[in-house]
């Protein structure tokens, strides 16, 4: 039974690949609508014939790379269960009487598995993201940063799985409730704690240093009524070409971060419309707003997780190699089950940060007034990182956080035009 499940799971998978490879490289291309060509949102006006070559191939690797990454996840985590990996795994880790050191050798095991069978991967991702002159990074950095990846992950999740096998032990019925009053305090806490704790682990954080730059952006916070004592540059271009600017941290650690690649390639213009556009998400508390949200998507993923996984131990049980939930080689079935949940839930959430990023651009351009740096800017931002400024709706639903660069544009012409 457990090869025939094999079998049929590798079969669905390769008619998924193949569907996605052909939707993705010869259904689907985003285009310029006829209305908009020649537009500043155009690429065509911004971008070399090269860049534009290049943007449209870049994109749709990394868009196909998305779309099979996850289910191979999934089958990954059956694979781990049917062959009995996972039961192996936990008979191992029965070494020590101590049950955190006995999570911990299991989670290690299965931690390691997974980095080794993703790093041929993750490493293709790497060398692509060179050779389309993204990524600046040396192999023995980019090296650092996934060993690094690798340890805080597994630190977290020993603590978290541990909390969350114990509390299934306990409460049978209701440790999903149980894990997500928990989920509240913890989640704040490790945003609390990423910007002077996690973040300074793999770059080096430190005050905006062009001192006439901050006084206008200082100046400009002013004028919003907003604290500004957390600007802060990260050193980014020793590992990529890209440009960004970012909010992170809650309460006393909150803070606006710039990457010194934007702060080299743009001009203080589009620099301070890059500052009006954080400064919204900080008016408007998007922070807040999204700790709330994924606090309740937690409560309803945890609610339908316990809903689940009893039914597919019940049915499947013998296959899966799981006799009881409160077993911890259950895990690969509960991280299967919540990366189907999580990937199914990315439109709805990809809708609502859009939504976020859109209102931060508003309040950018009301605050700032300067719409020719804002589109100048958004240009700039799309050549660097070879972005897909009109992706196919699919695409758009699935990966997009914030909207696609035409729309961004467009937009901001719009305000001009009704002004």
């Amino acid at each position: 039974m457990a090869k025939k499940w094999g079998i049929r799971a590798l079969v669905a998978f390769g008619i998924y690949l193949l569907i996605m490879y052909v939707y993705i490289f010869h259904l689907n291309d985003g285009g310029i609508p006829d209305s908009l060509k020649g537009s500043t949102s155009d690429p065509e006006t911004f971008m070399t014939e090269q860049e534009l070559l290049l943007s449209g191939e870049y994109s749709k690797i990394r868009n196909f790379l998305f779309f099979i990454l996850t289910p191979f996840e999934w089958l990954l985590y059956l694979f781990i269960l049917i062959s009995g990996l996972s039961y192996l795994f936990e008979k191992w880790s029965t070494v020590t009487k101590w049950k955190v050191m006995h999570n911990a050798i299991y989670l290690f095991l299965l931690s390691l598995l997974t980095f080794v069978v993703f790093f041929p991967i993750d490493y293709f991702r790497y060398t692509l993201s060179k050779s389309y002159g993204i990524s600046t990074q040396e192999f023995s950095s980019w090296m650092r940063d996934n060993i690094i990846d690798f340890w805080v992950n597994f630190v977290i999740t020993v603590i978290v799985i541990s909390v969350l096998y114990w509390l299934i032990k306990k409460s049978t019925k209701k440790w999903w409730f149980y894990a997500w009053l928990l989920t509240i305090p913890f989640s704040i806490f490790l945003m609390y704690i990423q910007p002077v704790i996690i973040d300074p682990l793999y770059n080096e954080f430190y005050p905006l240093q062009d001192k006439e730059l901050e006084a206008k952006i200082l100046s400009l916070a002013q004028e919003a009524d907003i604290p500004a004592e957390h600007v802060f540059e990260v050193n980014m271009a020793e590992k990529t070409n890209a440009l960004n600017a970012y909010v992170t941290g809650v309460g006393d650690n909150s803070r606006i971060v710039l990457w010194d690649t934007t702060l080299n390639r743009l001009s203080d213009e589009e620099i301070l419309f890059i500052m009006g556009h954080e400064m919204g998400h900080y008016v408007e508390k998007h922070i807040y707003i999204g700790i709330v949200g994924y606090v309740l998507m937690m409560f309803v993923g945890l609610w339908l997780i316990s809903k689940i996984l009893p039914w597919l131990i019940q049915r499947y049980g013998k296959e899966l190699k799981i006799k009881s939930l409160k077993q911890i080689h259950s895990l690969p079935l509960l991280l299967l089950v919540s990366s189907f949940l999580l990937f199914f839930s990315n439109p709805f959430y990809n809708a609502v940060s859009r939504y976020q990023e859109a209102r931060a651009d508003q309040f950018a351009i009301e605050l700032v007034e300067d719409p020719n740096a804002a589109i100048s800017g958004f240009q700039k931002l799309a050549k660097a990182g070879l972005s897909e400024v009109n992706p196919p709706a699919l695409i758009k639903w699935f990966r997009y956080t914030h909207p696609p660069m035409l729309e961004r544009i467009n937009t901001i012409e719009e305000s001009i035009k009704q002004k």
